[in-house]
């Protein structure tokens, strides 16, 4: 394969994006209303908290500790390192939240209260019908964390009024969870966005790359179009003149396995057919599957993009937007429910917040599949990987 080089300034792109940031944080802090985000207790009482999920997913995990240490940061809860917990779940670390692993006067992780569909859509409906009916008959939850796509969705309706905030949430307007970035559509409803955090992706492996033809590999669901971003996908491929190809695969299966195999099959059927891949969140996409996925893109010699992040980037996918750090977003999502607590409507608040953009990039990858990174890509790079 010949020898890639940039087409353009990236360094100029980023720095646009981080003006961009600059405003949205502005227009978050313009936006808070509702005294501030001091502790406070709910009528002498703690206020207790209730968790939903679809499933496990590494992301989850990693958003949820974001926001504990945004709450300690903020002062209400106790400022110390959190434990190991296994990767991908949340179900420990709550659970020893609600033991009190972390002490506060302020809040309480209702020990009873966190729910997981385990990714089984027969489960999911029952539990959806479950936890409504006592967010709006027994009403003893103040706050409801919802954590991506499916929770969101089932929490996301006036069959009560349990103030909620969605976190971990690819894209809360394409899969309706909410109206607008501007609108969630309910007073009660909260859910953080980044409206153009996709297109940048997209625009910036095409400004880096050039290639011609993208693949994509995405389950043909409501949720599975909105978790990958097709249409934001499509959208930047018109505007840039390239072709995207894609293929079906299955991500919100009980199966691990099915999952990780519907992804390898389908991207063994785009590598003959692309010159460039971006490698979708999926739960077929994890540390499992990844070491065989790569030996298929880099024996190919097929320049990749995770939508996810730098970990991939670690596991040896060539290059992604930089998430080392979710401090950024945690502290939104830790000012967002400290709002809530000082009495501000959750449809009222700011959504749109967008994560300061920075390339990670594999320089062994790179290498294998015959690509040499010019100055203002590794000048732009905020995490770099050797191997």
């Amino acid at each position: 394969m010949r020898k890639r080089s940039v087409k353009m300034n990236v360094g100029k792109m980023l720095s646009v994006c981080c003006c961009l940031l600059a405003v949205a944080l502005l227009f978050h802090t313009a936006s808070a209303v509702a005294g501030g985000n001091a502790p406070v207790l709910n009528k002498g009482k703690k206020w207790r908290v209730a968790m939903y999920e679809g499933g496990e997913y590494v992301d989850y995990q990693r958003n949820f500790i974001g926001l504990l240490n945004g709450l300690q940061h903020l002062g209400w809860i106790e400022n110390k390192p959190l434990p190991e917990f296994r990767p991908e779940q949340t179900k420990e670390l709550w659970a020893w939240l609600a033991r009190g692993g972390l002490k506060s006067d302020y809040i309480e992780f209702v020990a009873d209260a966190h729910y997981s569909a385990s990714w089984d859509k027969e489960l999911r409906k029952t539990m959806r019908a479950g936890i409504i009916r006592r967010l709006a008959q027994k009403k003893d939850i103040d706050l409801m964390i919802a954590t991506g796509t499916w929770a969101g969705q089932d929490l996301a309706n006036n069959r009560h009024v349990t103030p909620v905030i969605v976190i971990s949430c690819s894209d809360a307007v394409a899969s309706k969870i909410i109206k607008s970035p501007e609108d969630s559509g309910f007073g009660h409803l909260h859910a953080r966005i980044d409206p153009q955090r996709f297109e940048r992706q997209i625009r910036i492996f095409h400004e880096i790359m050039g290639f011609k033809t993208l693949g994509v590999a995405y389950e043909d669901s409501l949720s599975g179009r909105s978790i990958s971003a097709i249409e934001k996908v499509r959208a930047v491929a018109r505007e840039r003149g390239f072709e995207v190809k894609v293929c079906h695969s299955k991500n919100q299966t009980p199966s691990r396995t099915e999952a990780e195999e519907s992804v390898r099959a389908c991207y063994g059927k785009l590598m003959k057919e692309v010159d460039a891949l971006y490698i979708t969140t999926q739960n077929g996409v994890n540390d499992n599957s990844l070491p065989g996925l790569v030996a298929m893109f880099n024996g190919r010699q097929i320049p990749t993009f995770s939508q996810y992040g730098s970990k991939h980037v670690e596991k040896g996918i060539l290059m992604s937007i930089s998430r080392s750090d979710l401090s950024f977003v945690g502290e939104f999502y830790a000012d967002t429910i400290a709002r809530i607590f000082n009495g501000a409507k959750p449809g009222d608040l700011n959504q749109i917040f967008e994560a300061p953009p920075k390339i990670a990039i594999n320089l062994n990858t790179a290498r294998m599949i015959g690509y040499d990174p010019p100055i203002d890509v590794l000048s732009a790079a905020d995490e770099i990987f050797q191997e």
